[in-house]
Formats: C-alpha cells, sequence, structure tokens
C-alpha cells in the first residue's frame, strides 16, 4: 500500500495563474527526500458564469481565463483530477490546495474536504474553526469563528483507497477579489 501527501502549490499571483494557464505549481523544499508518486494530479481553472439564454432561462457557463477577461466578483472553478497510475492501491492519499491570495474561498463541491485558515496548520469544516483578530477598537486580540475570506488552504483526505487505474474529480470553488 502506498501512503501519500502530495501537496500542490499555485502560482503567486491568481491572475497569472489563470491567465497563464493551470499547471504552475512549486515543489516543496522538502520534497527532494519523497519518493515520486504513482499518483498524479492534474487541475483545470475555468471561469463560472452565469448567462440567460434566448429563451431567458438562467445557466451556468464555464471559460478558460483566457477566453474572458477575468474581473472581482468572478466565481472560479478550481479542478483537480487525481490519477493512480501505479500499480497498488494508494492508501492515506491527500491532496491540499493553497488558496491564491487574489481569491476568496465559497465552497468545497465535496462535503468531506476540509479547510485551514491558519497556514495549513489546523484543519476541519469552516464552521468549526476559530481566528485570532482584532477587537472592534483595533487593541486587543479576540477570538472569533472563521470566515470563507480567512480560509488559506484546501484539503482533500481520501478515506478509501484509490485503486490502480483509478482516477477522482475533487474540486473547490473562489470568487475574485
Amino acid at each position: 500500500m502506498i501512503l501519500m501527501n502530495v501537496k500542490m502549490m499555485y502560482a503567486a499571483l491568481v491572475v497569472g495563474t489563470l491567465l497563464g494557464g493551470v499547471g504552475a505549481f512549486s515543489i516543496p523544499a522538502n520534497a527532494q527526500s519523497v519518493p515520486a508518486s504513482p499518483v498524479k494530479i492534474s487541475s483545470d481553472v475555468t471561469i463560472e458564469r452565469t448567462e440567460v439564454d434566448a429563451a431567458g432561462v438562467q445557466k451556468q457557463v464555464l471559460y478558460t481565463p483566457k477566453d474572458v477577461a477575468v474581473v472581482p466578483g468572478d466565481t472560479v472553478l478550481f479542478t483537480l483530477l487525481v490519477s493512480n497510475n501505479g500499480s497498488e492501491s494508494a492508501v492515506g492519499f491527500r491532496a491540499t490546495n493553497p488558496m491564491p491570495n487574489a481569491v476568496r474561498f465559497a465552497s468545497a463541491s465535496e462535503d468531506w474536504a476540509d479547510v485551514s485558515v491558519d497556514g495549513g496548520v489546523t484543519w476541519g469544516k469552516l464552521a468549526a474553526l476559530k481566528v485570532r483578530a482584532k477587537d472592534a477598537a483595533g487593541t486587543a486580540d479576540a477570538e472569533r469563528s472563521a470566515s470563507a475570506e480567512d480560509v488559506t488552504h484546501v484539503r482533500w483526505v481520501f478515506s478509501d483507497p484509490i485503486a490502480p487505474g483509478s482516477k477522482r474529480t475533487v474540486s473547490y470553488r473562489g470568487v475574485v477579489k
């Protein structure tokens, strides 16, 4: 059985990532000592917009970032395709995505996805997380419930083994700030 922990890193600026295409990831410095994983992740970034067709019916339309001007308020759909190209099942596989700075977290498509509001130290459902913030007077730290704007990372921990040759898709949405 293969134990995996894969971290995907997006480029520093979301606009650069969106306009430059998918696959702008950096590898953590400590990754050199980790054996190559047979589980591969590819990703797709699309802009989701609501449009009205000729019959007056609203529908969701997906565009590549190259095909539209990305503006504040746009919904961005980040989709990850996880493929096990190995000969053994991948057990305990994790995929972690940092939120691009220019995007506010909106939702994850899978109810089993967790988020972090502290740079990946603590994980859980958004409604259960807390953050330290200045009080109304701006003088003292106070604890408050975390909000979507506090999300720094999204993580999926696959509870079922990923069989050899199989593929899984996970996704999350954000809103351009």
